[in-house]
């Protein structure tokens, strides 16, 4: 929302975050459903245009920033997480929007993915996983699965990949959500979360390449597959689903169980609610590493704490110096801690 000299609230829509260039992704890429549910979330948002930036590092993602109507940075491989830390410490106020790929956050930028995570600065991360370098031309990326045959591993991958879920619990975050590209509905209800989460919100979209790793996510993205193989989270809500929605996660032993109710001796009270807000996060990460298999694959969001936030911390602590020291910049800082001389 925007107030005029009035103070009459101004409602934003989607075309307010839109700008007029051409999205130059492939025709049915995953990225353009991604991009049309990002500016209906910020018009739920009402964050004004002037006060968001968008960031990105490289790849085919990392295109986004050209097809808003806000700040944005198309910057270097890697390291948007990097950047856009400095862009929210400097200015605590603008609402930051980092947009990666599952190569460029996780491979390069890997290191500074599990910092910003660490950290808890007050950023949305966008991460595109289609388990493919799609920029450069269908190399195998760090969470592509063991066997996987591309132009860098034309025999398979001999390696287990990155689970981005793992890193970012591994790293103490605090908010991860996960959609799919096409799920638009649960793609907007997980952008609109990490918006109003405060500290790292981390949203993995699965999103599908259908250049160079079409089809990767169709076990479970596939719309006669999906009610089985995917299950949607909701904070206080029963953990059901299936066609029928007549399946549920019950606890068994240190584990989860997928269960059908009414079998088994199974009923709905046998049947797992998720708390999305526990500072506890054994069960989260157990959702969380679900891969549509066993388990369902979890969607929505799996975890929204609230924890101190980087930005807000380092925010308060230099107001609290600046008024007991009495520093009004830099050079008085250094001037007043260290000998000094004048030439003349």
């Amino acid at each position: 929302m925007e107030t005029n000299d009035k103070a009459t609230p101004t409602a934003f829509t989607a075309a307010d975050y839109k700008n007029s260039q051409n999205a130059r992704w492939c025709p049915g890429c995953g990225d353009h459903a991604i991009l049309n549910v990002l500016h209906k979330a910020m018009a739920e948002l009402g964050v004004a245009p002037k006060d968001t930036a968008v960031i990105s590092g490289i790849g085919c993602s990392s295109r986004l920033p050209y097809y808003m109507n806000t700040y944005g940075m198309h910057t270097i491989h890697g390291r948007a997480a990097a950047i856009a830390t400095g862009v929210k410490t400097a200015n605590p106020d603008l609402t930051v929007w980092q947009i990666s790929g599952d190569g460029d956050g996780l491979a390069i930028g890997g290191n500074h993915f599990i910092h910003a995570v660490r950290r808890n600065i007050d950023i949305n991360i966008l991460l595109f996983n289609n388990k493919i370098y799609g920029l450069t031309k269908g190399q195998y990326s760090p969470t592509s699965d063991r066997g996987t045959v591309s132009k860098s591993s034309p025999y398979g991958t001999t390696e287990d990949p990155f689970i981005p879920a793992e890193l970012c619990f591994g790293a103490r975050g605090n908010f991860f959500a996960r959609s799919i590209d096409i799920a638009l509905d649960t793609s907007r209800e997980c952008m609109v979360a990490a918006a109003r989460h405060k500290g790292t919100a981390v949203v993995e979209i699965m999103q599908n390449c259908v250049i160079f790793n079409h089809g990767i996510h169709t076990f479970f993205a596939d719309k006669e597959n999906r009610a089985d193989h995917t299950i949607t989270l909701r904070h206080g809500e029963k953990m059901l689903f299936g066609k029928d929605n007549n399946r549920g996660l019950v606890q068994h032993g240190f584990g989860l169980k997928a269960v059908t109710i009414g079998e088994d001796g199974y009923t709905i009270d046998d049947v797992l609610v998720h708390d999305a807000h526990t500072k506890e996060n054994f069960l989260q990460q157990q959702l969380a590493m679900m891969d549509g298999h066993e388990l369902p694959l979890a969607l929505g969001v799996i975890r929204d704490y609230d924890a101190p936030v980087y930005d807000q911390e380092v925010d308060r602590q230099t107001r609290e110096i600046k008024a007991t020291k009495g520093y009004g910049n830099l050079r008085d800082m250094i001037l007043s801690t260290c000998e000094s001389w004048e030439i003349k």
